[in-house]
């Protein structure tokens, strides 16, 4: 059983303003312990703490940091601990709870963010119950904060229909690493992905079908996908759309299926992979003014020659994703992808090197930093 510090004090990674990786991330002792009395009570039932084994980092740790959506995703105060999707060791649950609550005081779990990324580079971290799952046995701790990392990648693969053919842009991150597995499973008859780094899309685990250099090809002019269509374009790494709303405009051959022939355009990002939003009108513009623009004109006066157009961008505060990514990961058909350079160690040096893989968008899989074994 792991053991509450005394001291109520711990090592926590440290952010103490917006601005470069270097200047303000430090890995610190002396943090304070966190405490569920620190939460609202009509919350508190939702929330535990974990020794805290492994975090897996992902686009939006970079962004809160970097200060460019501030006033929507900026933390209440600083310091503060970043991360948000963790791996751990129960070791404290909400008193008067009842024998019915989901966990225990040491059970193995992976958790993902709820309310914003952070608070999990440490070595204890409060998690939300409703995100969270058991580890199987046979998955380890680095493992799966990857996996509950990548869970968002299963509601996508779970849209892909049996003998489809799909496109993955941005294929060799974190998403898409974990993505190509689940679809191959649900019967995908051919996936093809998009990487300057093409053989590793090749290799074990992630097997794509075609492996496309963006550096030396476009997908998107390719003779012999505007021959055989694709069924679904997932895009991962922002900027599809409107390549395909240039070929609608210059009456070029599009090299997906239209909405009429059930074509479809599944994209989790905006035009561009960095923004910058500082205000809920300009959110509001960015998140649902463009893409229900989008939707409509895909579904009605474009649905002849454009795919089905769906911004899905979604992370449901419910355990269901979690418990399907676990049971994926237990039976071996959905395995843990993690940039090689990792995981990093949990010291100053260890934490700004992650970091700074992660803001290169040039990642093999996930960016991860064990914090304890």
């Amino acid at each position: 059983m792991v053991a509450v510090p005394e001291t109520k004090t711990m090592t926590a990674v440290q952010a103490k303003d917006y601005g470069d990786i270097d200047e303000m991330l430090s890995v610190q002792e002396g943090v304070k312990y966190p405490s569920l009395d620190d939460i609202p009570a009509r919350k508190r039932k939702n929330f535990m703490i974990i020794k805290t084994h492994a975090v897996a980092l992902a686009c939006g740790d970079c962004r809160v940091l970097s200060g460019l959506t501030r006033e929507l995703q900026g933390p209440p105060s600083f310091p503060y601990i970043p991360g948000g999707d963790c791996s751990g060791i129960v070791v404290e649950i909400p008193k008067d709870v009842g024998d019915n609550y989901p966990f225990k005081v040491g059970d193995r779990v992976a958790a993902r963010f709820v309310e914003g990324p952070r608070d999990a580079l440490a070595e204890y971290a409060v998690i939300h119950q409703a995100v969270c799952e058991k580890i199987p046995e046979s998955v380890s701790s680095v493992d799966a904060a990857a996996l509950a990392s990548a869970s968002p990648a299963i509601l996508l693969a779970e849209r892909i229909q049996p003998g489809e053919r799909v496109l993955v842009l941005g294929a060799g991150g974190g998403v898409g690493s974990h993505a190509v597995q689940v679809m191959r499973d649900r019967g995908a008859s051919f996936i093809a992905g998009v990487s300057r780094s093409p053989d590793r899309l090749l290799a074990p685990p992630l097997g794509y079908d075609r492996a496309i250099d963006y550096t030396k090809d476009d997908p998107f002019s390719m003779a012999e996908f505007k021959k055989n269509k694709f069924d679904v374009i997932l895009d991962l790494a922002s900027g599809g759309w409107p390549k395909l709303i240039k070929d609608y405009e210059a009456g070029g051959e599009s090299i997906v299926k239209s909405t009429s022939d059930g074509g479809r355009f599944l994209t989790v990002t905006p035009d561009t992979a960095i923004f910058e939003i500082h205000s809920i009108p300009a959110a509001l513009h960015f998140f649902l003014l463009i893409p229900s623009w989008r939707a409509a004109k895909s579904r009605l006066w474009g649905r002849s020659r454009l795919p089905k157009y769906t911004f899905a961008m979604s992370l449901p505060d419910e355990r269901s994703v979690m418990t399907k990514t676990m049971e994926l990961a237990s039976k071996g058909t959905l395995k843990a992808a993690i940039d090689p350079k990792g995981p990093f160690p949990f010291t100053t040096e260890g934490v700004r090197k992650a970091f700074r893989l992660q803001e290169s968008r040039h990642i093999h899989g996930k960016v991860v930093i064990e914090v304890s074994k």
